[in-house]
């Protein structure tokens, strides 16, 4: 398949690497034919440097290493989207995504079913993680160590929460909030109780209020 691939007049093709349980963009690279060979017989990420003209292993020095769980190319062969589980940040700024700078905000996009639908999306991905506990996955290493260490990951990122809110810094309280909620479905997982559960609950107690207001 690597020789339907595109590569420019510098033999270089983007990549984008995607957090494969969040979805999140985590950064832009290059890949030229070697480091695209070296990612798929290794199963992590390897770029070329344009400034240093070299092929790098992302993690090499920091150990923030990027195992590779699904590589995609678009319609026309010339870009590619790389599904990681990150082990740490991905940008050298020690942020979790290069991308943290807004540019321009339009109108904001109103909440829809599709969104109520990948809550449930996360559900079955990260319960898929626990019934076949694939190595390497973060989700697993969670589940691995047991509730102790899940109830332990919930307080910390509600701490993070709390700071992030104290420091009236939207973005980091957009971040850390969707870290804690990740990792509270992680809980549920373990407690074998599913998200339906917590949504009934949220509508019934709306039911009572509006009948309340009545």
């Amino acid at each position: 398949m690597i020789e339907t691939i595109q590569f420019d007049e510098k033999g270089l093709i983007p990549a984008i690497v995607q957090d494969a349980e969040t979805g999140e963009v985590l950064t832009l690279a290059y890949m030229n034919k070697e480091s695209l060979n070296r990612s798929i017989a290794e199963g992590e990420t390897w770029f070329f440097s344009r400034s240093r003209n070299e092929l790098w292993h992302k993690g090499e020095t920091s150990g923030n290493t990027q195992k590779i769980t699904e590589m995609k190319y678009d319609c026309d062969q010339d870009a590619l989207v790389v599904k990681v589980i990150p082990n740490g940040p991905a940008c050298h700024n020690g942020t979790t995504s290069c991308f943290t700078t807004t540019l321009f905000e339009g109108e904001q996009v109103k909440p829809h079913e599709n969104d109520t639908a990948f809550l449930f999306e996360l559900e079955k991905l990260i319960g898929k993680r626990k019934e076949e506990m694939p190595e390497g996955s973060y989700t697993t290493y969670l589940f691995d160590k047991g509730v102790d260490k899940i109830l332990k990951k919930v307080g910390e990122e509600a701490a993070e929460v709390i700071i992030a809110a104290k420091n009236r810094d939207p973005q980091e309280l957009s971040m850390e909030s969707a870290d804690l909620l990740y990792h509270l479905f992680v809980l549920l997982q373990e407690q074998e109780l599913p998200f339906q559960a917590v949504l009934d609950v949220l509508k019934e107690r709306h039911g009572i209020k509006e009948e309340l207001k009545k």
